[in-house]
C-alpha cells in the first residue's frame, strides 16, 4: 500500500507520463517510480546548469532492461530544444552485458551505452539508491522561459517489453530578466524675475530724406495708433511693469550707407520722441539704436518676388560685393531695363524703412488660484514653475492636468523639465523612438544627467543596448544615482542576450 501511495505521489508531483509503444508492441515505463528531487536550472555565465537528485529507491528495474533518462530543455514555443547528457540505469543482466562489451572490444555495446551518458548506474533492486545529477549546456537566448522535459527510453532483449515515455519536470525555467529602470524628475528652474518682451514693427512713412513723423501722412496714423495701443495694453495690465522700450531703426538701400545710417538713427529717435510725448513713457525707459541699411531684410524680401525680372543678376551682385554695398546698389540702378530698379524702389525697398520696437516688462508672481485662471487667459505671463504647480493641483492624468502640461510644453518647449516629461510621456505610450528623437534633437542631454538617463532608458526600450549603456555610463559619471542603478539593470539584460 505504501508503495502504491509513493507511485501516486510522484505522478502528481511531476505531471502525467506520456508513454509510447516500443518495437515489441508492449510498453513499459519506470518514470512513475523514479523520483526526481531538488531540480534546479540556473544560468551561470555562458552556461545553463541543471542539478537534481535522481532517486531510484522505489524502482525495480527488470534484469534485461536499460533505462535511459534524458533531461531536455525545450523553448517556450516548443520549436527548439537541447538535451542534457542522459542518466542510464541498467538491470543486473544488462549491466553485465555492458561490462563485458567494455572489456571485449569486439562485442557490440548495448543501446544507450555509446559514451554520451552522464553516468551509467547498475540498479540494485530493493536498496536505497540516489544519484546527484549535474550537467551544463551552452546558453542560448531561446532558453529563457522554457521548460525541462524528462524523456525515457526503455530497451531490453528481443522479447522484452520496451517503450518511450516523457514527462515535464519543470516549467518556466530561466525566467527572462525584466529590468526596472528608474527615472529622475526634473524640477522647473526658478524664475525669480519673470522678464517678458513683445517685439513689433512700426512701418512709418517719411518724406524723402526726412525723419519728421507726420501722423497724417499716408498710413502713419494707423501705425502710430498700433504702437500706442500695444504700449497701452501693457501699461494697463496691473500684473506687469514696463522696464524698457527698445527701438531699432532701419533704412532701405537707396543712397549711401553713411547717409542711411544717420537717417535710420534720426527716424528711430523720432519714434522714441513721439512715444515719450504721446504715451507718457519716461525718458529713462526709452532706448534707441540704429542699423542703417537692412541688407539681410532685403535678401529675405527677394524670396517674395520669384518672378522679378533680373532676380538672378541682383543676387549675383549681392554675393559679389559684400563689402561695398554702395557700389552694389549703384549697380542695381544700372540694370536693364530700368523697370527692374523701379520695382525695387517702389515695391521691395519701402517695407525695409521701418522701426522695430520691443517692450520689455516684468510680471508679478501669481498664487495658485490666479495661476489656474491665467493659464487659460495669458499663459505667457506664467513661469514654468507656476504652470507645474497648476498641473500638480489636479489629479495626474485628469483633463486639467493634461491641459496644464500641454500649455507648459507649448510655452517652454526647450526647458529640461518639459523635455524630460515629454520623453517620459512618450515612453509611457510605448513610443521610444519619439522619446529618442526629441532628446537627441534638443542638444541638452549631454549637459543634463537626468535627460541623459531618460535617453538611456529610451535606447534600452528600443533595443539599442550599447547606446543605452553609454548614456547610462555618462549620466552616472555626472552623478546620477538613477543611471547607476539602470546601468546595473541593463548589464543583466545584456547578459541574457
Amino acid at each position: 500500500m505504501k508503495h502504491i501511495f509513493y507511485i501516486l505521489l510522484v505522478v502528481l508531483a511531476y505531471g502525467p507520463v506520456r508513454a509510447y509503444a516500443g518495437k515489441t508492441g508492449k510498453t513499459v515505463s519506470y518514470l512513475p517510480v523514479i523520483g526526481m528531487k531538488d531540480q534546479e536550472v540556473r544560468k551561470n555565465g555562458r552556461s545553463v546548469e541543471l542539478t537534481m537528485v535522481v532517486d531510484l529507491s522505489g524502482a525495480r528495474i527488470r534484469t534485461q532492461h536499460t533505462v535511459s533518462l534524458t533531461p531536455v530543455l525545450v523553448s517556450r514555443d516548443g520549436r527548439r530544444e537541447a538535451a542534457f547528457p542522459p542518466v542510464v540505469v541498467d538491470g543486473g543482466t544488462r549491466s553485465k552485458v555492458y561490462l563485458r562489451a567494455q572489456r571485449l572490444k569486439s562485442v557490440e555495446l548495448p543501446p544507450c551505452h555509446d559514451g554520451r551518458a552522464e553516468v551509467v548506474i547498475r540498479r540494485r533492486n530493493g536498496t536505497e539508491q540516489t544519484y546527484d545529477y549535474a550537467a551544463a549546456l551552452p546558453y542560448e537566448r531561446w532558453m529563457l522561459d522554457g521548460r525541462v522535459e524528462l524523456r525515457e527510453e526503455v530497451h531490453g532483449c528481443v522479447n522484452c517489453a520496451s517503450g518511450e515515455s516523457e514527462q515535464e519536470l519543470m516549467s518556466d525555467v530561466l525566467p527572462g530578466f525584466v529590468p526596472e529602470y528608474r527615472f529622475a524628475a526634473i524640477l522647473p528652474e526658478p524664475e525669480p524675475v519673470k522678464a517678458r518682451a513683445e517685439t513689433r514693427t512700426a512701418r512709418l512713412q517719411f518724406r524723402q530724406d526726412s525723419y519728421t513723423i507726420l501722423p497724417e501722412f499716408r498710413n502713419n496714423r494707423a501705425e502710430l495708433d498700433t504702437v500706442s495701443n500695444s504700449i497701452l495694453l501693457v501699461k494697463r495690465n496691473g500684473d506687469v511693469e514696463i522696464t524698457g522700450i527698445y527701438i531699432t531703426g532701419y533704412a532701405s538701400p537707396e543712397g549711401s550707407e553713411a547717409h542711411n545710417l544717420v537717417l535710420s538713427e534720426n527716424r528711430a529717435k523720432a519714434l522714441a520722441g513721439y512715444i515719450r510725448r504721446h504715451d507718457g513713457i519716461a525718458p529713462e525707459l526709452l532706448h534707441v539704436e540704429w542699423r542703417g541699411e537692412d541688407w539681410d531684410g532685403f535678401v529675405e524680401a527677394l524670396d517674395d518676388y520669384p518672378q522679378l525680372l533680373g532676380l538672378d543678376r541682383i543676387r549675383e551682385l549681392i554675393a559679389k560685393y559684400p563689402g561695398n554695398r554702395d557700389y552694389c546698389e549703384l549697380a542695381f540702378r544700372r540694370l536693364e531695363p530700368p523697370a527692374i530698379y523701379r520695382r525695387l524702389l517702389n515695391e521691395v525697398y519701402p517695407p525695409l524703412r521701418r522701426n522695430e520696437y520691443r517692450i520689455e516688462y516684468n510680471v508679478r508672481n501669481f498664487d495658485l488660484e490666479e495661476a489656474r485662471r491665467m493659464i487659460g487667459e495669458r499663459p505667457d505671463l506664467l513661469s514654468l514653475e507656476e504652470m507645474y504647480k497648476v498641473a500638480g493641483s489636479y489629479e495626474k492624468g485628469s483633463a486639467g492636468y493634461e491641459r496644464a502640461m500641454e500649455t507648459a510644453a507649448r510655452c517652454y518647449p526647450d526647458r529640461p523639465a518639459v523635455l524630460n516629461d515629454r520623453a517620459l510621456a512618450a515612453l509611457g505610450r510605448g513610443d521610444a523612438a519619439a522619446a529618442i528623437g526629441m532628446l537627441e534633437a534638443c542638444g541638452l542631454s549631454e549637459k543634463h544627467p537626468a535627460l541623459l538617463n531618460t535617453l538611456g532608458v529610451a535606447y534600452a526600450r528600443s533595443g539599442e543596448v550599447r547606446k543605452a549603456e553609454e548614456a547610462f555610463r555618462r549620466a552616472a559619471g555626472q552623478g546620477s544615482d538613477e543611471a547607476r542603478h539602470n546601468l546595473e539593470q541593463l548589464r543583466l539584460v545584456i547578459d541574457q542576450l
